[in-house]
């Protein structure tokens, strides 16, 4: 602890002027920056495509909880019913995703730090980082939940160890993988994890073809007819965790800026050369953001064609008595044979360890940033940040596995996680709107079409938190 400093807080030396900012903002929390070494941004697809990476880190993420839990849930309720919100879930909120991300890029400020930049009231940080936190704390439910998903993948693959100790086996390989890497390590992994879980989605839904599942066009145009859910608490649940999720939203900004796009920007000097690297670089986000919308997009709605055809058309629903995946790898072992259990084991394992995976090493990075945030740290370097990221890194998936020992029902854990997150969308929306309109530079500002996207998403992500909110106190 710095000399000084009051008990149980530590004080951070000199406000200074961290790069990416413009003459006069401060980032009061945060350790002293490297010099940055400016780089202009690649300009052919090929470069920029080599460029991309924090997305599909996100992808990792994304597909996971949301979609081998929720979304087959919401089909089992609904069938087809509601293909239309899944893909409508996964395309509007990266508007907002994008938003958040070119904000960090050109003020090299973490999601923590532009939270707690926001105006209104304040209690040692501001009012929307306390929110965070709450959402935080369900988040790591939601983790614990995949856990427990996790276990009953590998049970269902002939596993015979009791699901506790196959948890604490899931938490501790997390730990480790984790602790023993940075950035690369996350971004390769995620890599191998989306391609795995994206390949053997798509085959797992082929095999429905030759099936009595199968999915006709008919089911399709039924799946795009916007009609409205009899449930609106799971199709809201659904919303707020497929896609980019709230915690999504908080993450994405923190690989961006390990992947170095705020730094190949450089300060704001007000100069032609830094406006044109910043644009530059924002269109490398903007290509990567796009490109993993793809490929969780179509996980997705895998993944929910998947309930649909096979869980709804046989009356089935999923809940805790009847988990998700013991279901569909008996049905499909009984259906579509040996070759097609495998496949889907396969394909439902990369995904919810892919989230495990990502979730944690997110959450640490959060965790590390939070306690400086709140002014419980001060780091005096990279080395030191990275130190306390390794302690998240290790204490985070024991709290998780911790949590479905005690709780079991991962389900039930899962979506406390996604409450906690559609409670913090709306307000992620109005941060995005702010950060647009007040405190984005001008010639970095996206154009009309653009601006009318992200209102249009960020009115959808309130009207979803708005009806949770209302509903859990009992209003609705």
């Amino acid at each position: 602890m710095l000399k000084g400093a009051r008990t149980g807080e530590a004080k951070c030396p000199g406000k200074g002027t961290g790069f990416g900012l413009d003459s006069g903002e401060t980032r009061p929390y945060a350790p002293p920056m490297p010099d940055p070494v400016h780089q202009d941004a690649p300009r052919s697809i090929g470069a920029i495509l080599r460029q991309i990476g924090p997305g599909l880190i996100l992808t990792a993420s994304i597909v996971g909880s949301g979609e081998v839990i929720a979304t087959p849930k919401l089909a089992a309720e609904a069938g087809f019913s509601l293909l239309w919100l899944i893909v409508l879930g996964c395309v509007i909120k990266v508007f907002v995703q994008v938003e958040l991300g070119r904000f960090a890029v050109a003020k090299g400020m973490t999601t923590l730090e532009a939270l707690d930049s926001m105006p209104g009231p304040r209690v040692r940080v501001s009012w929307l980082v306390w929110l965070w936190v709450f959402m935080y704390v369900g988040t790591i439910f939601q983790v614990a939940g995949i856990v427990g998903a996790v276990t009953q993948v590998l049970t269902s693959a002939g596993l015979t160890l009791n699901g506790k100790v196959l948890a604490l086996l899931i938490g501790g390989v997390t730990a480790a993988m984790l602790v023993a890497g940075r950035y690369r390590l996350v971004e390769r992994v995620s890599i191998v994890m989306v391609a795995g879980f994206t390949v053997c989605t798509i085959i797992a839904v082929g095999s429905l073809q030759w099936s009595d599942y199968a999915i006709t066009s008919a089911n399709l145009i039924d799946g795009f007819r916007f009609q409205m859910p009899e449930n609106f608490n799971t199709a809201f649940g659904a919303f707020g965790i497929i896609g980019v999720g709230a915690s999504e939203l908080i993450f994405y900004p923190y690989w961006v800026l390990e992947k170095g796009y705020a730094v190949n920007v450089g300060p704001n000097d007000g100069s032609t050369a830094w406006k044109d690297r910043a644009t530059g670089w924002m269109r490398v986000m903007q290509v990567d953001a796009w490109v993993s919308m793809v490929v969780y997009t179509v996980a997705t709605a895998a993944f929910f064609l998947l309930g649909a055809a096979v869980l709804h058309s046989s009356g089935l629903e999923v809940n805790d008595e009847n988990p998700m995946i013991p279901v569909l790898a008996k049905m499909y072992l009984q259906s579509f044979g040996q070759s097609s259990f495998v496949v889907f084991l396969i394909g439902a394992f990369f995904a919810l360890f892919s989230t495990t995976f990502v979730a944690t090493a997110s959450n640490a990075r959060l965790f590390a940033d939070g306690l400086q945030i709140f002014k419980l740290r001060c780091y005096d370097g990279e080395e030191s940040r990275q130190r306390m990221i390794k302690v998240g890194c290790v204490l985070l998936p024991a709290i998780s596995v911790v949590a479905f020992i005690t709780m079991g029902e991962p389900v039930k854990l899962v979506f406390i996680g996604a409450i906690a997150q559609g409670l913090m969308l709306p307000f992620l929306a109005i941060a995005a709107l702010y950060f647009r309109h007040v405190r984005t530079d001008a010639a970095l500002r996206p154009g009309t079409a653009w601006t009318f996207c992200l209102w249009f998403a960020a009115i959808a992500m309130m009207v979803a938190g708005g009806y949770q909110i209302l509903t859990k106190f009992g209003i609705l």
